[in-house]
């Protein structure tokens, strides 16, 4: 058996079109675009890089990009003053706090201060609740986009044996909650899990969001199943470089799959598709309009 390779580039793709279609029509009728503020603290590389992704995939969606960045010496206070201010703002329809942030700011403090009808990451204590009570929230962007691609592949999920490798607050715990909003019959399963290749070998579907490169062997895999990779991780190749791996041995788990998430170019995509997905839901229930549709 050859895997499908399951392409999240042209999702995301067609994500991004239908939000720019809806954007512009949401312009129409409020007066005004949809905006998101993106707040980076400090200088971190890969996060300044993924800042400056989301803004202009905001661009190219027809929405307002408000970018702040903020030196690593700034106070807690500080930043709580900057989120209550975008809080407040009309034009600001989804806030985005780029983590890590500095050890001297208490991440869980910064998601909590976010506005929930803003909290287009999906972090806050009150739209993970409600996402774990079955009813409307914001829904962290990574899971959201793996669900997206698991029906796009598969339809119906109902029924379905999922295996979750991850317990994380921002993908294992609501990619749990997303599976069994599905109806699929869902284990979650990690470090600590006993004989881990065995619970994963009786999954149709398996999410991997353990963040450690290649764990997952391919004779873990049940013949047919679906893999959603969820890692992205930089280790050494042969010419010296580096190169990108998941958290799935992709070679040996094509062999045996129905179909793979690559990586790069599976999961990764998604994530911002979903972050634009999120803005433009929240600009509507900000302004008292219905869900758009096929999103």
């Amino acid at each position: 058996m050859s895997a499908r390779i399951i392409d999240g580039k042209a999702a995301a793709a067609d994500v991004r079109a239908r939000v720019a279609e809806v954007a512009a029509d949401f312009t129409r009728k409020a007066g005004r675009p949809p905006g998101l503020a993106t707040v980076l603290v400090g200088e971190d590389p890969a996060s300044a890089v993924y800042v400056r992704s989301k803004g202009k995939a905001t661009a190219e969606a027809a929405m307002a990009s408000f970018a702040h960045k903020l030196p690593d010496t700034t106070s807690e206070s500080d930043l709580l003053d900057l989120i209550d201010r975008l809080n407040r703002d009309d034009a600001v329809d989804g806030i985005l706090v780029q983590l890590p942030l500095p050890p001297q700011i208490d991440s869980s403090r910064v998601i909590a201060a976010v506005d929930p009808a803003k909290d287009v990451d999906g972090f806050h204590p009150m739209n993970a609740g409600r996402l774990a009570t079955g009813l409307e929230a914001l829904v962290p962007c990574t899971p959201y986009g793996c669900l997206y691609l698991l029906k796009g592949e598969l339809g119906s999920l109902a029924g379905k044996e999922a295996v979750v490798i991850g317990r994380s607050n921002i993908v294992g715990k609501p990619m749990a909650l997303l599976l069994i909003g599905e109806s699929a019959t869902v284990t979650v399963a990690h470090s600590r899990t006993r004989d881990l290749p065995d619970v994963v070998r009786r999954a149709d579907i398996v999410v991997a969001a353990v963040g450690r490169p290649e764990t997952v062997k391919g004779d873990w895999i049940k013949p047919g199943a679906v893999v959603i990779d969820v890692g992205i991780n930089r280790v050494p190749a042969e010419d010296g470089k580096s190169r990108l791996v998941g958290d799935v041995d992709f070679a040996s788990a094509s062999e045996r799959a129905a179909a793979i998430t690559p990586v790069p170019g599976g999961v990764g995509p998604m994530t911002i598709a979903m972050l634009l997905r999120n803005t433009i839901v929240a600009a509507h229930r900000r302004a008292g309009l219905p869900d758009p549709e096929g999103l």
